[in-house]
């Protein structure tokens, strides 16, 4: 189950949650915190391994397995997480040809497929929906209705065409196309080329009962008169080519009796005042129960409120972008929602209906901004509305940007910890796609930053961690914001436990620019002799990208980092900093080629020093790098440190420690046990290796399942079971090796969770 809560998996529900009505997103938690469905996680793993289920025609399109077949609802849902993923191609929508799957209803949304593939893939299945909004322009509106148009049983049925932002249709034959379409209920042409003679076509069909003509060529909707006693909506939102007076749309708008829904919404700036008119008129639309005018000019409470009072079973109207919506009617009023700027309501309500306008979703995510900065109460159901937003408008920067500060807004600290895991990772998910299309907008990469400074996003969200070190790094070496460069430095000491060794390496230049820009920071803190929160976060950066990576450690000895952490030994006293510059020489005194940088007279003055620390957890460091050090005699053959002493000395502290299991104030965790190992072997050595199995005790004590897990998948427990037995190991490190796997057999005892196999002491 794991696996797909992973960042990257298609949102749970692409339906809008309805966040005025539940308020605190109750189902929006609910929704969110439930495990994918069994047929979701199916489809999810099939879409994943396509390739390998699937064998291949010699057109290079793939095809199911003889004996599948999908049954309609299970085939509709699968084409549409496919889409929604990314994945319909011309290769990948062969599978939908034949009769193994039973489409009913096509989405292919923002696809890119050809022509060609549309038509084998779609138009011989029993279709009585079709979604191709936003398709790219190798599909065009042309080719889709022909496609449509060469299944009668299609002609006939299909109730439901919605096109969006396709080419333009072939002159000449697109009349022809439309009038065969006989079954349709609903026709959706927005942004579509489509004109006079189109609208005229579309009005003779004989069942059609919603139209939206938005955004077309239209200049005269007079044709609409051919279906006014069957046209139940109409939305002509931004009908920007109308060269008809007032007086004469109203006149049409007035014989539309029929109609339930009616939508003249228009751009703010283009003030048309259509709107102000219709408002006026006493003898027109009495049914009507829906009416947005978002964006009309002149628009006024007092005239709103009436037209409303005249036609008491209205249930919405859109006022956003007006100067109307504001008087205590629109509150008061009961079954009527509003969609404008007045409350959160309001909003809530515009950021439903209009996630698919950018231009209204640049007005209402500004609205939400303004009223968010002093939110104290968790909105799933809003934060998930503005997801919404940024994943329809992916390329509208004003969209992106200000959803990304509603999003900082409606995440801050308490209230993220109130918010699901899912939702918050589809969100962060979002803002780095927003990066990638606007990697210069640095306001922009601000909000990024910002949201990852959230403990519980950057803890415990799960999102792409490589992506946002490689974006955190270069914010590093920023010197123009000091609280920017802060605030990442803080990341990045944080990200860079949560990557592997094999990424921090394939990093490379910001791995090397970043060690660079950070040993600046100690070096600048260090001369004005500040301990702030900027030096610890910066210690901690280093040594955390040093563990386990020789390339940093390497960045971090040529960057003169010796001399600048000895220099930071000198400089403070206190025992966290002592910590974190002691953990980094840890690190690199465990890469063999670079331990002698580090045996060197002014280097062992400290660590000696520091070995006699009243702070266990700076002895404990400083008796690691002894014990790293040591284990190879050739650096001190070199120079005039007694390498014996100093182990002596060593294990008279270690004497004085007080048990394995003991609490230490610095968090101590480790990758791997490897870097142990050779000193678990090396009985030739004692100290180190009694130091080397105190450590392993101590955080196998702390957290068993991860260290004990880590043991047996490392190979670790022969060499435990080894000293046990060796007549070289002292007392003292066989009852530390006999400990170690006694609490392991505890642990293994109690959980049930580790193989049986190849662990000796429990045969």
């Amino acid at each position: 189950m794991v696996h797909f809560l992973h960042f990257g998996q298609s949102p749970r529900n692409l339906v809008p949650p309805d966040a005025q009505s539940d308020a605190l997103g109750r189902a929006v938690v609910q929704e969110e915190a439930s495990p994918y469905s069994l047929v979701n996680i199916c489809m999810n793993v099939l879409i994943a391994n396509l390739e390998k289920f699937c064998s291949e025609r010699p057109d290079g399109t793939l095809c199911l397995p003889m004996h599948w077949t999908f049954p309609q609802e299970v085939a509709d849902r699968f084409l549409g997480m496919m889409v929604c993923q990314g994945k319909l191609t011309d290769r990948t929508a062969g599978i939908f040809q034949g009769n193994q799957m039973n489409l009913k209803v096509v989405t292919i949304q923002k696809a890119q497929i050809s022509a060609a593939a549309f038509i084998k893939a779609f138009c011989h299945h029993k279709l009585i929906e079709v979604d191709a909004t936003a398709v790219h322009s190798v599909l065009s509106t042309a080719d889709i209705i022909r496609g449509l148009c060469s299944s009668s049983w299609i002609q006939q049925n299909l109730r439901c065409l919605l096109l969006d932002s396709t080419t333009h249709i072939i002159q000449g034959s697109k009349l022809l196309f439309f009038g065969q379409l006989t079954g349709l209920r609903i026709l959706s042409v927005f942004n579509v080329c489509f004109n006079n003679e189109d609208l005229a076509s579309v009005s003779q069909l004989p069942n059609l009962e919603h139209l939206d003509i938005s955004s077309t060529q239209v200049t005269d909707i007079s044709a609409l008169l051919i279906c006014k006693d069957r046209l139940k909506s109409l939305t002509m939102h931004y009908l920007k080519c109308l060269t008809m007076t007032k007086t004469q749309i109203l006149t049409v708008i007035r014989e539309l009796r029929c109609l339930l829904h009616l939508d003249i919404s228009h751009h703010r700036e283009l003030k048309s005042d259509l709107a102000f008119h219709l408002l006026q008129q006493k003898d027109i639309l009495p049914n009507v129960v829906s009416l947005d005018i978002s964006g009309g000019n002149y628009v006024t409470d007092a005239a709103v409120a009436l037209f409303i009072q005249q036609r008491p079973s209205m249930q919405f109207v859109g006022l956003l972008a007006t100067d109307a919506g504001y008087s205590d009617f629109f509150t008061t009023k009961q079954g009527l929602r509003v969609a404008g700027g007045a409350n959160m309501g309001q909003i809530s309500e515009a950021l439903r209906r209009y996630r698919n306008r950018s231009c209204f979703m640049k007005e209402v995510l500004y609205k939400l901004f303004t009223k968010t900065f002093s939110m104290h109460v968790a909105m799933p159901a809003i934060l998930k509305l503005v997801a919404m937003g940024m994943r329809n408008h992916p390329l509208d920067l004003p969209v992106q940007f200000t959803a990304s500060a509603c999003a900082l807004n409606l995440t801050r600290q308490g209230l993220a910890r109130r918010m699901p895991v899912r939702l918050l990772s589809e969100v962060t998910c979002l803002l780095f796609k927003a990066l990638k299309n606007f990697p210069h907008y640095q306001q922009l990469q601000k909000n990024c930053l910002l949201s990852l400074t959230n403990s519980r996003i950057l803890v415990d969200v799960p999102f792409d961690r490589f992506d946002a070190a490689k974006f955190v790094m270069r914010w590093l070496c920023r010197r123009d914001n000091p609280k920017m460069q802060t605030m990442a430095v803080s990341i990045t000491s944080i990200l860079a436990l949560q990557l592997s060794p094999e990424q921090i390496v394939q990093l490379q230049g910001e791995l090397l620019t970043s060690v660079k820009e950070l040993l600046a920071i100690v070096k600048q803190k260090t001369t004005e002799n500040l301990d702030d929160v900027t030096l610890v976060f910066t210690l901690k950066a280093l040594w955390n990208l040093t563990d386990e990576c020789p390339a940093a450690c390497k960045h971090f000895v040529e960057n003169e980092g010796l001399a600048i952490f000895t220099r930071v030994l000198e400089t403070f006293s206190e025992s966290s900093v002592q910590c974190k510059v002691l953990g980094l020489l840890n690190n690199v005194a465990e890469v063999r080629e670079l331990s002698s940088k580090l045996v060197t007279e002014d280097v062992m003055k400290h660590i000696s020093r520091l070995l006699h620390s009243k702070e266990i957890e700076v002895s404990y460091f400083a008796a690691g790098i002894i014990a790293h050090l040591t284990s190879d005699e050739r650096p001190w053959l070199l120079c005039g440190l007694q390498r014996r002493a100093l182990l002596q000395d060593m294990h008279e502290v270690m004497r004085n420690w007080p048990s394995s299991s003991c609490k230490m104030s610095a968090l101590v965790t480790y990758r791997s046990f490897k870097a142990f190992f050779f000193l678990l072997g090396n009985f030739s050595q004692p100290e180190a290796q009694l130091w080397a199995l105190w450590a392993m005790y101590h955080v196998c004590s702390k957290n068993p399942s991860k260290y004990c897990k880590m043991l047996v998948e490392e190979e670790g427990l022969q060499l435990l079971c080894d000293i046990q037995k060796h007549s070289q190991a002292t007392p003292q490190a066989q009852q530390i090796a006999t400990s170690i796997l006694e609490d392991f057999r505890m642990h293994f005892m109690n959980f049930r969770r580790l193989p049986l196999c190849g662990i000796p002491f429990l045969n």
